[in-house]
């Protein structure tokens, strides 16, 4: 049943009490969008001004601009089991006439669990996702409950992006006869596009785009339309990748991690034939959402890589050209799980300490 009731936090399209970080940009403002929220996963602004929020125990709450909340009926049943659980939203660029709604989610099947992204029509109103359907399920689940990545991107060209963890299984992101570890590319209905790179090899799954990924939890195009993802390492190692079609990005047999008892991870940080990270952390952030920064607002910004860290409760901030790192910290900055940029060019981050939305603006 959808219910509606008053936000708890202040209406957001109402000034709210604000705090400050500081940074190379100038002293910044930290507005509480809306609170009460139980694990949020991903947000997304919609054109009219209202806002998706996806919590990771299933519930997907829409934000109207009027200052009412609204939890949305027709989602997905999906596993809420450890890492799992209603995850990312796409909202696509034709939203305003196709009303679609993109999700991914951990999903039962048989005796193992997977990645699935599927899709429904939200209502006019923005209380029921109608018609939805799931358009891609990992094959070869898993019966852990561990990284199932699961950002998803629309690229430029209408295909879909969407990023799936190795599971815990680190061997499998080198077999390309499963998705564990891999960025996969689709159209809109789930179709497979003929020009991905390992269509017609043997045993190889079509969908797959890149490979020998570890868990990438965050994803966003740059400002040419190009593919990045970020994604953790073991203990350290953390990665922001350049995705290039065909690419393996190497692990678990290149790494700059250690394993979490202390020995070292396979061959070393580098072997022919496989991917460098444009940028990496050692010790680990434990990164999660991924934006890059248009510099509406902040032109000094523009082409930045922002990620949350889900372990030392900040902002990261990379360069976009020397990948130099500034950390955006406050007090709300706890457990940064998404990161994008608002229609008006703000910067919007959840914080699971908080169960909370913020926004930054210029101060």
């Amino acid at each position: 049943m959808t219910t509606t009731k008053s936000l708890l936090a202040t209406a957001f399209m109402l000034a709210s009490p604000a705090t400050a970080m500081t940074s190379s940009a100038g002293d910044i403002a930290v507005r509480l969008i809306a609170d009460g929220f139980d694990e949020p996963w991903a947000v997304e602004p919609l054109p009219d001004g209202g806002i998706l929020v996806s919590e990771r125990g299933g519930t997907l709450t829409h934000l109207r601009p009027d200052g009412t909340r609204t939890t949305v009926s027709g989602v997905p049943e999906v596993e809420d089991r450890g890492q799992g659980g209603l995850l990312d939203i796409m909202i696509p660029r034709d939203f305003e006439t196709s009303r679609e709604v993109y999700l991914s989610y951990a999903n039962r099947k048989d005796d193992s669990y997977g990645t699935a992204l599927g899709r429904g029509k939200l209502t006019t109103e923005g209380s029921e996702l109608t018609g939805f359907k799931r358009i891609f399920q990992q094959a070869r689940g898993s019966d852990n409950a561990k990284h199932f990545g699961s950002r998803i991107v629309e690229a430029r060209d209408g295909t879909i992006f969407l990023t799936i963890g190795e599971r815990g299984e680190r061997d499998t992101a080198q077999d390309l006869q499963n998705h564990n570890g891999t960025v996969v590319r689709l159209r809109r209905s789930g179709v497979v596009p003929p020009d991905n790179p390992f269509i017609g090899m043997p045993g190889a799954e079509p969908e797959i785009f890149s490979y020998g990924h570890r868990n990438p939890q965050g994803a966003a195009l740059d400002l040419n339309g190009n593919l990045f993802v970020v994604e953790h390492g073991a203990q350290g190692g953390d990665e922001v990748n350049a995705v290039v079609a065909g690419a393996n990005y190497g692990w678990p047999v290149i790494s700059y991690g250690r394993h979490y008892s202390g020995f070292k991870i396979g061959e070393g940080t580098a072997k022919e034939g496989m991917e460098q990270p444009v940028h990496y952390w050692d010790p680990s952030i434990a990164p999660s959402g991924m934006m890059i920064y248009s510099g509406k607002l902040w032109p000094e910004w523009a082409g930045d890589i922002f990620v949350g860290s889900l372990k030392s409760d900040f902002l990261s901030r990379l360069d976009g050209e020397t990948f130099a790192e500034e950390r955006l910290q406050s007090d709300e900055t706890g457990r940064v799980r998404d990161v994008v940029e608002a229609p008006n060019g703000e910067i919007w981050f959840l914080s699971v300490y908080d169960g909370a939305l913020y926004a930054l603006t210029p101060k």
